[in-house]
């Protein structure tokens, strides 16, 4: 064991000044020229997390708006720059970058890697994250204010807005250039750098999820940076892609945005899957069941990812043979998401199961994002999607595999490795809290969406007739119940842990958890697996 975890007594461990390599820098150093695996996936962390704080807000100030019939707080037009900005910032800060951070800080672990492949690539990945979340958080002061197009940024409203859509243009640039570095980043890492004896066949669910999430990854945000070049050329080169007025066409827009936005959804929930496919074994006792079965699972939902995305674009007059192929192709990924979910109940199933928290916010996951699953299998049924297209029964949906799925998976994850991260036993008591406030407070907000979608209640719109008033009262009521149980998540958990109060956590602190991290010690040191740890026959243990 001890060649494992104490690799320091290496002849070039200084160099001819006597500087030791091997201990973390001091200070900001630290921090602003990171390459350890760690401190990257801290810092993506923390990011993602002030992201969700800025996200939040603007959803706050969205659900104030609609507490009660009639113009409140802001006029129309900044209304929609919220709801625009909220959405952007919450799928490119926030979701994206967390989950980066998640495979920064576990996947070298996990496969028993020193580090990640590229260190430098690795900070600057990170390092370009600010600038453009700096930019598309200050577009809002910019001359007419943010983009207000949509998160999902059709033309031509694109083509109509202000000096902010560039800004907001440039941005999504800079964020996609850092998440294909990532995603090379850490398709070379598992790929290259496993531990001997280590098979994909034998890998951690989390790094097979990273790696198909990945390639999508790079299959995709070009085709994002194409729209939105095209989008920029329209406004200032004089192309007119979109601008019917010169032979172009708006629904090409659709088909190309949404060519990338179906894939991005499952980029967010993969990552997602692979956590919870950790926690789940670990407090049922069990290993997870059908382990083969998930990761073609996951393949599966990452290849008809590709095929399903006019499903967002049944009102634009598409031909109802198109109608029946996405419709049946969105029918059909349910299958593979459905083993999953039923691999994971199979893996509970006469388990010794014991409900600390990130169980809690495991099963939270499943029973939450089953519904949000099944609300879009609704919405997958062209007559149906027809009726609900742009309702508020759409934003419930997607917010349930979003929050319930991409969110409750991270705290759940979090909970689960925090004790790894910072040495200190997170209070269990705080986490319960956490996770009740959170799961009643989400239900409190987005089920009567549902039904105000139902109603005809169309999203993205600040005011609304006198009908619809009670159930948005009561999501306004909820939503603000669920920003402050985040606050209460980070100040309360995470601050006490980061600062080392609390119990000392063991090396394993969950006894039934699998997998190379609970080798070595808590807080797992600055260097883990410089000499390739030497595995067991299930890849899962240090043996020696």
């Amino acid at each position: 064991m001890s060649a494992v975890l104490h690799p320091h007594d290496h002849a070039h461990g200084q160099d001819d000044h006597g500087h030791d390599h091997h201990g973390a820098p001091e200070g900001w150093r630290r921090w602003v020229f990171a390459t350890n695996h760690k401190d990257i996936g801290t810092l993506y962390l923390l990011f993602s997390f002030s992201m969700l704080m800025i996200g939040g807000v603007l959803a706050l100030l969205i659900r104030a708006e609609l507490f009660q019939p009639g113009l409140q707080l802001v006029n129309p037009e900044l209304f929609n720059q919220f709801t625009t900005m909220h959405g952007l910032i919450m799928v490119f800060g926030a979701i994206m970058p967390a989950f980066v951070g998640f495979a920064n800080w576990m996947i070298p672990m996990q496969i028993g890697a020193a580090d990640m492949a590229f260190a430098r690539m690795n900070n600057f990945s990170f390092w370009l994250m600010i600038p453009a979340a700096v930019m598309l958080a200050g577009s809002f002061f910019m001359p007419g204010g943010a983009p207000a197009a949509g998160w999902t940024l059709y033309a031509p409203l694109t083509l109509q807005m202000g000096p902010s859509m560039d800004a907001g243009i440039f941005a999504l640039h800079i964020l996609g250039a850092s998440s294909i570095m990532g995603s090379i980043n850490i398709i070379v890492t598992i790929l290259n750098m496993r531990a001997p004896g280590m098979t994909l066949m034998k890998m951690p669910m989390f790094a097979w999820t990273w790696l198909i999430t990945a390639y999508l990854l790079i299959a995709v945000m070009p085709v994002l940076a194409g729209a939105i070049t095209m989008t920029l050329t329209d406004r200032h080169f004089g192309t007119s892609f979109f601008n019917p007025a010169g032979g172009g066409d708006p629904v090409m827009y659709q088909h190309i945005f949404w060519f990338f936005g179906h894939p991005e959804v499952y980029i967010m929930i993969l990552p997602a899957f692979g956590i919870i496919s950790h926690v789940v074994p670990a407090f049922s006792r069990k290993r997870l069941f059908g382990y083969a079965s998930m990761v073609y699972a996951t393949s599966s939902i990452a290849i008809l990812s590709f095929i399903v995305w006019a499903h967002h674009m049944f009102t634009t007059g598409m031909p109802v043979t198109g109608q029946l192929f996405f419709m049946y192709a969105t029918m059909l990924i349910a299958v593979p998401t459905a083993v999953k979910i039923f691999n994971w109940i199979a893996t509970m199933w006469r388990g010794s199961m014991t409900f600390e928290t990130p169980m809690l916010f495991a099963i939270g996951f499943i029973f939450v994002f089953t519904m949000g699953g099944f609300t879009g299998l609704i919405l997958a049924m062209a007559p149906i999607d027809i009726q609900l297209q742009d309702t508020y029964y759409v934003v419930a949906h997607f917010h349930y595999v979003l929050v319930a799925g991409s969110l409750f998976a991270m705290f759940s994850g979090a909970y689960f490795w925090l004790p790894k991260w910072t040495g200190v036993m997170y209070n269990e008591g705080r986490g319960k809290i956490h996770f009740w406030w959170t799961l009643i407070s989400f239900n409190v907000t987005f089920f009567p969406m549902h039904f105000l979608g139902l109603a005809g209640m169309p999203r993205r719109y600040a005011d609304y007739p006198m009908q619809f008033a009670d159930f948005n009262a009561l999501a306004s009521v909820g939503a603000f119940f669920f920003g402050f149980a985040q606050v209460y998540f980070f100040l309360f958990v995470v601050v006490p842990c980061m600062r080392g109060k609390g119990e000392k956590a063991s090396q394993k602190p969950w006894e039934a958890a699998e997998g190379l991290e609970w080798e070595v010690p808590s807080p797992a040191p600055f260097h883990t697996f410089e000499n390739p740890p030497k595995l067991d026959a299930t890849a899962t243990r240090v043996i020696g």
